[in-house]
């Protein structure tokens, strides 16, 4: 019954990666992003990682596409123009070389794989707790460093706007 789920998500997360790419109109694309967002969400929470799963939700399906939807709203998605100056044998080109890249990493993957089936892990693995654990112990320097370095994108983004804004209002 699992492979069957998987099997269908995976077909319903190939047809969301093709329309994001495939499709004319940005918000389009936007919203099959979502899709595939959510269905690897779903992946996480059949993997026994909820709290990935829940966090993939939150913060790619909620945060990070509703910013990008903000942002094409904001400027405008009409990519229309750009499209027309494609030659005709740039999808075509695109196809094969996108063919030779999924080879590519099919063949990579088959011959870095152990011929034993992996273990499976723990089952609290994807926890809360496990999770929390792990990061505030093994993982803290890597974490702390990493919110400052978002601290210091956060400071020198209000000093560029400040500094736009201060030489507009002159």
């Amino acid at each position: 019954m699992s492979l069957l789920l998987f099997v269908l998500l995976a077909l319903v997360a190939l047809v969301g990666a093709s329309g994001v790419i495939l499709s004319r109109n940005a918000v389009h694309s936007a919203l099959f992003l979502l899709l595939n967002f959510v269905v690897f969400a779903v992946f996480y929470i059949m993997l026994g990682a909820q709290l990935l799963g829940v966090v993939q939700v939150i913060v790619y399906a909620g945060a990070i596409v509703v910013l990008f939807l903000f942002v094409v709203m904001l400027i405008g998605g009409d990519i229309g123009p750009i499209r027309s100056g494609l030659r005709r044998y740039g999808r075509w080109a695109a196809v094969v070389s996108m063919a030779v890249f999924l080879l590519v990493m099919v063949l990579g993957l088959a011959r870095s794989l152990p011929p034993d089936a992996p273990a499976a892990t723990a089952p609290d693995a994807g926890s809360v707790q496990a999770v929390g654990e792990v990061l505030y112990t093994t993982y803290l320097l890597p974490f702390e460093l990493a919110s400052l370095l978002l601290l210091a994108g956060m400071i020198g983004g209000v000093v560029l706007a400040r500094r736009y804004r201060s030489h507009t209002e002159e």
